[in-house]
Formats: C-alpha cells, structure tokens, sequence
C-alpha cells in the first residue's frame, strides 16, 4: 500500500534536488559571456527549480564553447 507512494515520493524529493545540482554544475563548469555566469549562480541558488529550468531552457545554449 505504501510502496508506491514512498517510491513516487523518492522520486520527486531526489528530482527536486538533483535537477538544481546539475545545472549548477554546468554553470560552474562552463563560461559564459561577461556576468553571465553570476547572474545563473544567482538565479539557481534563490529559485531552484525555476532557476535550473531557466538555465537549461536558456542559458545553456548560451554557453562559450571551448
């Protein structure tokens, strides 16, 4: 009965923190044009989830290329 939720619940929780982790891990480890990466940092720390998918929407394209 309960497995499911539990499972379910995991899931999201790890989701929830992950997804944020991520992108700042890819904002810490790519350049980005003048304060471009700040402003990410930023947004990711204030707003996480919103932030994260911002950043992969938008900025992550936006990324210098080595």
């Amino acid at each position: 009965m309960f497995g499911g939720s539990l499972i379910v619940s995991l899931f999201v929780i790890l989701f929830i923190i992950l997804f944020p982790l991520f992108a700042l891990i890819s904002v810490l480890t790519n350049r980005f044009e003048g304060s471009d990466k700040l402003i990410w940092l930023l947004l990711i720390l204030f707003l996480p989830f919103l932030g994260a998918f911002l950043y992969f929407i938008i900025g992550r394209p936006k990324r210098i290329n080595q």
